[in-house]
């Protein structure tokens, strides 16, 4: 009974974290137009607040606004429009979340369909946009915007059971531990087995990102945000991020007699690279 009721809580919690994700959304007010053009071309106005950056394209979370900023920019460069314009979207682009890196391969793979001379153009202004050294920060901050979990403080009391930087955001403590856990790519921890001499064991829920979950002598699973994954009690197990991707799950202690965590030998590089 009380493995059905931990299962329920869990299941109502992902629910609502699904929802408020959703809820989080963030949405573009545009006044521009208006501010512009508002008399002199009311109906244009109109249709570039309203419409463009309204609901119907730049507010439709089909794309999140991040994936909005890079196709809208992709195409301007496409058509030469390397303008006044061109560095808005790129400032724009930024506060959605694009990063350094994430503008410098736009623009290096645009380059062979928008011409080199455009892309020259593209990097000239995108090196002033993203000039500040700690933008790099910004993959960080970004991958916070995915979730509704804080990524939470450096989490040193287990470093030394890490490879990469791992963070920890103490979601409740109350009935059961639950806490927001966010890994660096290629972050994973130690092998470790949650010990108990009856009930115990784990629970992880992924929020955002890519990572993997592997029990000894089985295929390593995909965690994707929405992922479920139950670790029995006594099983030697490891989990983290995937190589190419920022990862977060809840982790869920499963109460249980004689509980205890035995951590073993990292996972290797060679283990590690295998996954793809």
């Amino acid at each position: 009974m009380r493995q059905h009721n931990f299962n329920r809580l869990s299941l109502i919690i992902l629910l609502t974290m699904l929802t408020l994700n959703v809820m989080a959304q963030k949405k573009i007010v545009q006044t521009a137009g208006r501010t512009a053009l508002g008399e002199f071309a009311p109906q244009f106005a109109e249709l570039n607040d309203d419409i463009l950056f309204g609901d119907a394209v730049w507010n439709d979370s089909t794309l999140s606004l991040h994936d909005h900023s890079m196709v809208t920019i992709s195409i301007l460069l496409g058509k030469g429009l390397v303008d006044s314009s061109f560095r808005s979207h790129l400032e724009l682009g930024k506060k959605h979340g694009i990063t350094r890196k994430e503008i410098a391969a736009l623009l290096t793979q645009a380059a062979f369909y928008a011409g080199w001379p455009n892309a020259w153009a593209g990097f000239r202004i995108a090196k002033e946009v993203w000039a500040d050294i700690a933008d790099e920060a910004t993959e960080k901050e970004r991958f916070q915007q995915e979730m509704i979990f804080p990524i939470g403080e450096p989490n040193t009391a287990y470093a030394k059971y890490f490879i990469g930087n791992s963070y920890i955001a103490p979601v409740s403590a109350s009935q059961v531990n639950v806490a927001n856990v966010t890994f660096e790519p290629r972050c994973r921890n130690n092998w470790h087995i949650h010990k108990a001499k009856s009930g115990g064991g784990q629970m992880l829920i992924g929020v955002a990102g890519r990572g993997w979950y592997q029990e000894e002598g089985k295929p390593a699973q995909q965690i994707l945000p929405g992922t479920v994954i139950h670790i029995p009690a006594n099983v030697k197990h490891w989990h983290g991020a995937a190589a190419d991707s920022w990862f977060a799950h809840l982790a869920f202690s499963v109460p249980g007699e004689k509980t205890s965590n035995e951590w073993l030998e990292p996972v290797t590089d060679e283990e590690y690279d295998k996954l793809k």
